[in-house]
């Protein structure tokens, strides 16, 4: 190993091994007790090392399994998806549809609770503060691996009305849910914003404190009212969020020179 502070060329020794294909997305690193007694060091130098690798997003941490190499791939969300006019009927909502376009394996961890609105989500909505609203949280993983944290936030009548306020996820999607029940989304607005990861978001996503996110912050609506908020957070160096925009046949032909060329590794 090179010269340097020993936690520092563990984490190199480490980082080349990964490159190397030593150790693949998914593989379970040596816990911190097993690297410090393989390389002769301190518990709290065996941590650092993994530490450090978790700041540059090489690796994550799980609770009951330990340090896990993740995926390099960048997967590409085209967030317009769920409101073209020919997206066909299915069981499953647009977060498996592009998993599973990108040979993932997607799985949740679903809770909804109905709770006071505060301030940010009043003003969103267009109700007044401490409003009941049914929050519906899902923690999104690809191939068990922590991948983006989504909040949504819908008025009580609303969710009630279309029986979005059910205790279990709703397998093809909330968006589909709505327009079957009479409140389809006729009107979209989105804030994206890059930032550091909070010590919450990075607990929950498996990262770092820092981390740069994607924020991205959606209000739909139809001729009436705010049918509901959405806030998806994932990390900025595993996606990539792109909008589809006119016709159909305009987008087919997008579409079409993407995919001769390898749409997923294309970056500008």
């Amino acid at each position: 190993m090179a010269d340097g502070p020993t936690y520092r060329r563990i984490a190199d020794h480490l980082r080349e091994e990964i490159r190397a294909g030593t150790w693949r997305p998914g593989d379970r690193l040596p816990s911190h007790a097993e690297l410090a007694e393989q390389m002769q060091v301190s518990l709290t130098t065996a941590r650092n090392a993994i530490q450090l690798l978790v700041t540059e997003n090489l690796v994550y941490t799980a609770t009951s399994r330990g340090t896990i190499v993740r995926s390099q791939e960048v997967l590409e969300s085209v967030i317009t998806d769920h409101i073209r006019p020919d997206r066909p009927r299915a069981t499953h909502d647009i977060f498996e549809e592009i998993a599973r376009a990108a040979g993932r394996i997607p799985t949740k961890e679903f809770n909804a609770r109905m709770e006071p609105a505060n301030q940010q989500v009043a003003r969103w909505l267009g109700i007044p503060v401490d409003s009941w609203v049914l929050a519906r949280t899902v923690l999104q993983f690809l191939d068990n691996e922590p991948w983006s944290w989504e909040v949504s936030f819908y008025p009580r009548d609303l969710a009630e009305a279309t029986g979005i306020d059910s205790p279990h996820d709703i397998a093809e999607g909330t968006t589909r849910r709505l327009a079957e029940r009479g409140h389809g989304e006729t009107a979209h607005r989105d804030t994206l914003v890059a930032r550091p990861a909070a010590s919450e978001e990075a607990s929950v996503l498996g990262i770092a404190i820092g981390t740069v996110l994607l924020d991205h912050l959606r209000i739909g609506a139809n001729h009436e009212r705010i049918t509901r908020v959405t806030r998806h957070r994932s990390t900025a160096a595993s996606n990539r969020l792109a909008y589809e925009l006119g016709d159909a046949a305009g987008t087919a032909v997008i579409r079409g020179v993407l995919d001769q060329t390898d749409r997923s590794g294309i970056w500008f």
